[in-house]
């Protein structure tokens, strides 16, 4: 982003008052902390599902809703959640999406039957929707300075690509050393946190405090996400060929095209459509969503292998995360404040999508024998170099550069498409995986022990070599689409609106 564009944010009250600003880094710690939050969820609650499903007597089949009822919220309200934050103020939206998601954190810890449990979940995902783009947006809008701005983006961007690892590493802690609940219940003090430091140090903006709230389109785009969601999570319980599968995937295709007309049609449109179509910014959304699907393939199958495999407990599991989680915080702070201000995203972003290839493909050499240190680790550390040279350059630049009044929408749209991409992932790599272990075990004894186990390496690997796809393919769209150079204000690019 230029100088001058920078200029023009400040003056247009894009950027925090000088107060905040001198609070700017506590800001970003507290942002983070309720990033984090959001991040954790889902996946934290995944580790205790085992201990949930004994403890309240609920079946197999049930289990997952527990998982999809989170997201199926989070996902389907996420662009009504940015706008209302552009609409009433991002503090506001902030602090009732922390004090939300907390105290439905607080139910579902307490659940005594399933339904409480699924619905303390789906609440869960309400208040994120609301609280992850107000983080975001007050993010872009506290830091104003080019290299801060790299600086917090970094912090944020590796936040919102380990939050799983660290869920997997806290989600076994809390169920090994206390209780299930407390995967939840953990959630109420880091609320209580945010809550004070938000309301100490936020200010607020209402930088679209004349607009309206585009009804049909709401409706729309959260019928839409939803229907791709459940769609997408059909799949991985029924089938691709199940109507309830290929159905909603295709209403969700429909809603979202009417929505999009919609948009060209509405005076106050849900999400303008310049904020898509600026290259960069289109070829960043493109990259969290890729991402999004990829990571799945890392967190889900080698959660599966480390425990079932190698008979790790669920924290050691979580703690073999940490290396990854430590290399995409290095490679995030060199991606954002280094590579991107001084060779572009065109060089940096397609170099971490072929180092995160090159990574996935590594650990596809996992065998049934296999140790943790030579087959697994230095593999998880270079997808973890990969994944943080993609994931915070392609968030700063999504969201850097769109008029004040669009913040939230922006931020919201992120947040949107890597909930889509991981649920394109969990639905594309399980189908997938499933079927290269009935493939492997076809014609074989399947009632070998061996040859059972080597069907689920067979399954992993699958799953391994699909994300290393997803993967490349993101490097040659991110190669195809990001525009040369170090990023400038492009005139096509979201107008900076004077209030």
């Amino acid at each position: 982003m230029s100088q001058n564009t920078l200029a023009e944010d400040t003056r247009t009250g894009a950027a925090a008052p000088t107060e905040a600003s001198s609070k700017r880094w506590w800001i970003l710690a507290i942002i983070a902390l309720a990033q984090l939050m959001v991040v954790l969820d889902a996946t934290i609650v995944n580790i205790a599902l085992p201990s949930a499903q004994a403890d309240l007597g609920f079946s197999d089949g049930d289990r997952q809703w527990v998982v999809t009822a989170y997201a199926l919220a989070f996902a389907s309200l996420l662009l009504l959640g940015g706008r209302i934050a552009d609409l009433f103020g991002r503090k506001p939206a902030f602090l009732v999406g922390v004090v939300g998601f907390g105290a439905v954190s607080a139910l579902g810890g307490a659940a005594t039957s399933f339904e409480m449990l699924v619905v303390a979940r789906a609440l869960q995902g309400v208040f994120a929707a609301l609280l992850a783009p107000a983080a975001l947006s007050l993010l872009n809008t506290t830091f104003t300075d080019a290299r801060e701005r790299a600086r917090a983006f970094s912090v944020y961007g590796a936040i919102a690509g380990a939050g799983g690892a660290v869920g997997l590493l806290l989600g076994g802690i809390l169920t090994d050393a206390l209780d299930w609940r407390w995967t939840l219940y953990v959630n109420v003090a880091i609320a209580v946190v945010a809550v004070i430091g938000g309301w100490m140090l936020l200010s607020n903006h209402r930088d679209a405090a004349n607009s309206k709230l585009d009804v049909p389109g709401t409706i729309l785009v959260a019928g839409g996400l939803f229907s791709l969601v459940y769609g997408f999570s059909n799949a991985e319980t029924h089938d691709w060929s199940s109507p309830q599968t290929w159905g909603f995937l295709v209403a969700g295709g429909v809603l979202l095209v009417a929505f999009t007309w919609w948009q060209t049609r509405a005076s106050h449109p849900l999400l303008p459509l310049r904020i898509l179509l600026d290259r960069d910014r289109a070829a960043s959304f493109l990259a969290v969503l890729i991402t999004g699907a990829g990571m799945f393939g890392v967190f889900l199958f080698l959660t599966y292998y480390l425990q079932l495999n190698l008979g790790f407990s669920p924290t050691k599991t979580g703690v073999a995360f940490l290396p990854m989680v430590a290399a995409l915080m290095v490679s995030a702070q060199v991606g954002t404040t280094v590579l991107i201000p001084r060779i572009g995203p065109k060089a940096v972003i397609p170099l971490g999508f072929a180092i995160g290839v090159a990574g996935m493909a590594w650990l596809t050499g996992i065998e049934v024998g296999s140790d943790y240190v030579s087959a697994v680790l230095p593999q998880l550390i270079v997808v973890g170099l990969g994944l943080g040279m993609v994931i915070p350059p392609a968030m700063q630049m999504a969201t850097g550069g769109v008029a004040a009044e669009d913040a939230g929408v922006a931020s919201a749209t992120v947040n949107a498409m890597q909930q889509v991409g991981g649920s394109i992932g969990t639905a594309l790599l399980n189908t997938l995986a499933a079927s290269a272990a009935t493939d492997y075990l076809s014609g074989r004894d399947a009632t070998s022990e061996a040859v059972q186990a080597q069907a689920t390496i067979e399954s992993y690997t699958t799953a391994f070599w699909w994300s290393a796809g997803l993967f490349a393919a993101g490097a040659v769209i991110a190669f195809l689409l990001f525009r040369r150079g170090v990023p400038q204000q492009d005139p096509d690019a979201a107008p900076v609106v004077h209030m």
